[in-house]
């Protein structure tokens, strides 16, 4: 059994973590919640929604990254996965 499963966070936390950082960044660049769903196209109450509770869908979360000017992190989203892990994960399955 993998000994790091008891560390990582669940979903709903991953989520949690992402919108409080879309959060700071929209506070930082002093723009308002209404303004970041008009410049996304993506309702006022879904970025609400998602600032408190990290419930958003993903073509929601990429209009918001493309409004922010961040939608690179979401394109490197998995890229640098490094193949030697693969690899590990594979042999330990097949023990």
């Amino acid at each position: 059994m993998n000994e790091f499963v008891f560390n990582r966070r669940t979903p709903k936390e991953i989520d949690k973590l992402i919108a409080e950082r879309v959060r700071n960044v929209r506070k930082r660049r002093k723009i308002s919640q209404k303004k970041l769903s008009e410049r996304s196209g993506v309702s006022l109450g879904s970025v609400k929604r998602f600032e408190s509770t990290g419930d958003i869908s993903l073509v929601s979360l990429t209009k918001i990254a493309i409004a922010l000017e961040m939608e690179g992190d979401l394109e490197a989203l998995f890229e640098n996965v490094p193949f030697l892990e693969e690899v590990i994960n594979e042999r330990n399955e097949g023990e």
